[in-house]
């Protein structure tokens, strides 16, 4: 009985330590510009949202679509994780520039609450934190994935003690959980950037696949920074 022959399998393809450096840099310069982008796209929403008296009105004025639109950010934002494979990078596009909107108009609270000088201000804060740790997490050789789970599994406890202190109204409880929440999304801002690393595809750059690599990367840090910044916002912003 002769043994049936085996097609040869192709080779993988071998990239060489310069072509790795070129592309992951190219790679988190879009994540990075998406990223600013939908900051920029929430900052306008929330102070233009702050400066229309009548739209302020409908959506602080209203508590059904105020938390209609907090419903919203989820159902965007695990829709546009879970369906990521499936859709084309345009749609992901228009989900993430979406997602970004519905947070600026929900952010709009912040700019009656707090003094201007305040938010702009803290605003540069976050972001000098944000690029030190993201730096940090892109450039360290240390596996941060342990240090991650730990932070993933904090991130969970503040959502929970945020779900009960809804009904308990501590304010002592909101200062412990905004300052704890400042230690977790720094943290998860080094972890996340080097993990978008190590996930991203070499080899596929200018595809439909890099555009969407890039736009849940950028989606996954926009949330570090937001959160990041509206916990020490409420730990040290000055209010009106």
């Amino acid at each position: 009985m002769e043994n049936p022959i085996t097609e040869p399998q192709p080779l993988a393809p071998v990239f060489s330590p310069d072509q790795i450096r070129t592309e992951t840099s190219n790679f988190f310069r879009k994540v990075y510009a998406w990223m600013a982008c939908g900051l920029l796209i929430s900052a306008a929403t929330a102070y233009w949202v702050a400066s229309t008296p009548s739209l302020l009105e409908l959506i602080l004025g209203n508590r059904l679509v105020f938390y209609g639109l907090l419903i919203g950010e989820l159902v965007l934002v695990f829709t546009l994780v879970a369906m990521i494979k499936k859709i084309p990078a345009s749609l992901a596009i228009v989900l993430f520039v979406l997602y970004c909107v519905v947070t600026g108009l929900t952010l709009s609270v912040i700019f009656l609450v707090f003094q201007l000088s305040s938010i702009v201000s803290i605003f540069w804060i976050t972001a000098g934190m944000f690029a030190s740790m993201s730096l940090f997490g892109f450039l360290t050789k240390r596996d941060l994935t342990s240090l991650g789970h730990v932070l993933i599994m904090g991130l969970f406890g503040i959502i929970i003690a945020m779900v009960a202190n809804f009904f308990l109204h501590s304010a002592q409880l909101d200062y412990i959980l905004s300052a704890i929440g400042v230690v977790v999304f720094t943290g998860l801002t080094a972890y996340d950037t080097q993990k978008i690393k190590n996930t991203n595809v070499i080899g596929n750059e200018g595809t439909e696949e890099d555009t969407k690599e890039a736009i849940i990367g950028a989606l996954t840090l926009y949330l570090d920074f937001v959160n990041l910044f509206l916990d020490l916002l409420r730990l040290f912003g000055r209010r009106r």
